[in-house]
């Protein structure tokens, strides 16, 4: 791996420092692999017992011996065979399997200090140990060696480093915040949604009532703006044969990721995804080329084979539902439909309060189909479109899907993390596969282009980014429940529901909390629920005909009529604010 800039020379190094310190202490301690990575490191290790939390603390203090030593990191080479034979004598067998797997006859070692620790590394490195001012360990997890869950499990420890001690503080401040962020916690503390990992299975979500509504809102918010877009509604099937994946190509470049099973003696798969249904419906009849651009819109739900490692509450998980779109366009509509849908990103994400995005451009990966020239001309197309409408974007090479180029774009959350959300594909080859046509105005059958696109990504991952962007505290328009009304008394009721009803005639979603608990009790759990109005209602507020209102983080608002609230409330959700 190299390193781009001093900041991941300086990560890639303190990973080598954990890793002298890890093997200083516990000498059996087999190491792995310590790459740096965003915002850190980590280094994976085969240790009999599960390093703890004060295992953390040790090696810190043990890293900190070695920085205040300054040793120096030199680099020298072997031949293939002296390294074997070197780390076979020390009986670190995965340095020995790279080593084997390894095309270069010389191999490059890294010494700490006088021989205090040797390692197998092509390096950059900092000159010394003494450049590590700020770093922390920050967790263990498991790990597959190489990622393969047939190979053994090892122990990763996670760590960050930066140059100074400021940046390093800062940094962990964050952690901090995206722990009480964090959309695992908040979703239940909201009753949103739970995962029922041993009675239902990893990966599947189940949406509370709350959590639904909230998605209710959404995806009703979505269909709005489709139909507004010039979109048309299609539904297809969750099930189709599996021929149909082997004609799109999925079968060879994606089967590890599908589920398959056998009906009436015919092999079947779950979609993972919704173009193979999109194609068949265009399919159906023969479009002109005054029908263009065609443009199918559905809320399709998919599933993914994802390992169990890697799933993560909302964020990964098995089942979810893209809001996934494909246009059929002519050569000529191409850019004009890449900007549209730029376009259409942009408003929608600002409706949901992100302000700050990162666009990528994805090229050809190394398995992939169609032709060459196609590719070229379908990276073109999504270039120019940015280029054009003078949006700054980085190229992320080879990471594009199997059928065509995209352009990714990634939201800024409140706390400054990068979320993947809206994807834009170019595709010259599905239609090529499926015999895609349309009547060109020359009465000759042409192949038409077609988009892949989706803007939130998934509902899951979105709901999942808009829980730790607003941590909880969704804008009124999103919030599944907008106010609570909470009468003191028992014969305060019959005032309560005239309220809530008048509020619900103006489709303000309300609900009363009239259990037998204390007043403080009650606010104080819509507080956990994080509900942006509480409206209590006692004596004087009877008598006056009045709601004393209270808004999300305990400001009092005082006493006003119904009239007036409902009138702040209805303005809040118009305006999306």
């Amino acid at each position: 791996m190299e390193y781009k800039n001093y900041l991941d020379t300086l990560r890639h190094s303190c990973a080598h420092i954990m890793a002298q310190a890890v093997v200083s202490l516990w000498p059996d301690v087999k190491v792995a692999i310590g790459p740096a990575i965003e915002n850190g490191f980590y280094y994976d290790f085969e240790k009999a017992e599960p390093f703890s939390e004060q295992d953390l603390k040790k090696i810190e203090h043990e890293m900190q011996r070695i920085v205040n030593r300054d040793p120096k990191l030199v680099q020298s080479f072997m031949s293939r065979q002296e390294a074997l034979a070197f780390f076979e004598k020390r009986k670190e067998r995965y340095k020995v399997e790279i080593i084997r797997d390894l095309s270069e006859e010389q191999v490059s070692i890294f010494t700490t200090g006088e021989g205090d620790f040797v390692d197998l590394c092509k390096g950059p490195h900092v000159q010394s140990a003494g450049e590590i001012k700020a770093f922390k360990l920050l967790s263990v997890a498991g790990a597959y060696w190489r990622g393969d869950e047939k190979r053994p499990m090892l122990q990763r420890i996670y760590g960050t480093c930066f140059e100074t001690k400021e940046e390093l503080e800062a940094y962990l401040n964050m952690l901090k915040e995206a722990e009480r962020r964090d959309h695992r916690k908040l979703g239940t503390q909201m009753e949103l949604f739970q995962i029922y990992h041993e009675q239902a299975g990893a990966g599947l979500v189940f949406y509370h009532p709350q959590g639904a509504m909230l998605r209710k809102i959404i995806e009703d918010y979505v269909r709005e703006k489709h139909l507004k877009n010039g979109y048309q509604f299609v539904q297809t099937p969750n099930i189709l044969k599996g021929k149909l994946w082997e004609q799109s190509g999925h079968s060879g470049y994606y089967r590890e990721n599908m589920y398959y099973f056998q009906v009436d003696d015919e092999e079947y798969a779950v979609k993972p995804m919704n173009c193979p249904g999109h194609m068949l419906i265009y399919n159906s009849k023969i479009h002109s080329y005054r029908e263009f651009p065609i443009r199918f819109f559905e809320l399709g739900t998919v599933y993914r084979q994802e390992k169990a490692g890697v799933l993560h509450g909302l964020l990964r998980v098995r089942g979810f539902t893209q809001d996934d779109a494909h246009i059929f366009c002519r050569a000529d509509q191409l850019k004009g439909e890449i900007k549209s849908v730029l376009d259409f990103v942009f408003s929608m994400m600002k409706d949901f309060g992100f302000q700050n995005m990162e666009i990528e451009v994805s090229t050809k990966p190394q398995k992939y189909i169609g032709r060459d020239e196609d590719w070229e001309h379908a990276t073109e197309a999504l270039e120019c479109s940015l280029k054009e409408k003078n949006i700054p974007y980085k190229i992320n090479a080879g990471d594009g899907a199997f059928y065509g180029p995209k352009i990714d774009i990634k939201l800024k959350d409140a706390i400054g993390r990068s979320w993947q959300c809206a994807t834009i594909q170019c595709d010259f080859s599905l239609p090529e596969r499926f015999d895609l046509t349309y009547m060109d105005e020359d009465g000759t059958a042409k192949r038409p282009i077609m988009i892949h696109r989706a803007v939130l990504g998934s509902v899951e991952r979105f709901i999942g980014t808009l829980i730790e962007h607003y941590a909880g505290n969704f804008p009124v328009w999103l919030a599944p429940t907008q106010a609570i009304v909470i009468p003191i008394k028992t014969e305060h009721e019959a005032y309560a529901q005239s309220v809530m009803d008048d509020l619900q005639r103006q489709q303000i979603r309300v609900i009363m909390d009239n259990r037998n608990e204390s007043l403080s009790k009650r606010i104080r759990e819509s507080t956990m629920k994080k509900v942006p109005y509480v409206l209590v209602i006692g004596d004087k507020e009877q008598a006056e005909k009045m709601v004393s209102v209270r808004k999300r983080g305990n400001e009092d608002l005082g006493s006003m009529s119904v009239a007036v609230f409902s009138q702040r409330a209805l303005e809040d959700i118009q305006h999306k604010r």
